[in-house]
């Protein structure tokens, strides 16, 4: 085995972990001359880095990477899920509260959608809560326009094509009726764009509201239109096998206390 292997990690994974972009991304800011390392422009992401190396992007000098951090944020509808838009509209990333640090979104919901969206300042997390092969579930409220058969809603369960793409079945649950719409639970695993809504056009009926409640084992619960949460470090190693911060302990469970002692009763005395 050779002991020639460069320390440290591949730029590209250096600057993901940093929360500057995913490591695709980050991938083509290299490649377009945008990085350098150590006062030197690079073009090729084949370099390894550490925390010894000076490293600027678009001018900017990265810091060292905080610890992986994940955070809930309940998107409001009329939000772009990306970092700019070329129509000027308001952004996800424009509504975040001053001291949050860069992060990314997990996947996107799309300008209409609302409800959970986790943010990241992780590329590793990205990619892993992304990931087909990890098959996370994502659940939505979905209110359709007039009352759907459930003929129609087992099209869904098959499975729909739509624009020559196909679409995984299906969770779907009819959940009531309010007037002209109808309430459903839905659940995906997959997460293609405009999944839900497109496969509902493929069966002619109307998506006019859609809210993201779960994403894998994290809920939205209560939490309010624009505000955001961080998920525990606790909960991140046991939902994604991250290890806990330093100087971050584990509570210790509380000792048993000891029951009250039991008093042996003496043996009745046999009559003479």
């Amino acid at each position: 085995m050779s002991d020639d292997t460069p320390k440290g990690d591949r730029i590209a994974k250096h600057l993901s972990r940093a929360g500057i972009a995913s490591r695709r991304a980050a991938e083509r800011m290299i490649e377009a001359g945008r990085v350098s390392v150590n006062g030197k422009t690079i073009t090729s992401p084949a370099l390894n880095v550490t925390e010894a190396d000076r490293i600027v992007v678009d001018g900017r000098e990265v810091g060292t990477p905080e610890r992986p951090r994940l955070w809930l944020y309940h998107k409001p509808a009329g939000l772009v899920t990306s970092a700019s838009d070329e129509k000027g509209r308001e952004t996800v990333f424009d509504t975040l509260p001053e001291d949050m640090p860069r992060v990314m979104s997990v996947g996107r919901l799309d300008l209409n959608s609302e409800g959970l969206l986790l943010l990241t300042n992780d590329g590793g997390i990205k990619r892993q809560l992304e990931l087909p092969s990890t098959g996370w579930l994502r659940k939505y409220r979905v209110r359709v326009k007039g009352a759907p058969s459930e003929a129609l809603l087992e099209t869904l369960r098959k499975g729909v094509t739509s624009d020559g793409e196909k679409f995984q079945p299906m969770d779907v649950k009819f959940d009531r009726q309010q007037g002209a719409n109808a309430w459903l639970t839905v659940g995906i695993r997959e997460g293609k764009n405009r999944e839900v809504r497109r496969a509902f056009a493929e069966i002619g009926v109307s998506v006019n509201r859609l809210l993201r409640v779960s994403y894998g084992p994290f809920r939205l619960n209560d939490l309010k239109p624009g505000a955001v949460e961080e998920i525990k470090p606790k909960v991140l190693r046991d939902q994604l096998g991250i290890a806990l911060p330093d100087g971050h302990a584990e509570a210790k469970a509380k000792p048993k206390r000891p029951g009250p002692k039991r008093v042996k009763k003496p043996a009745p005395r046999k009559p003479r």
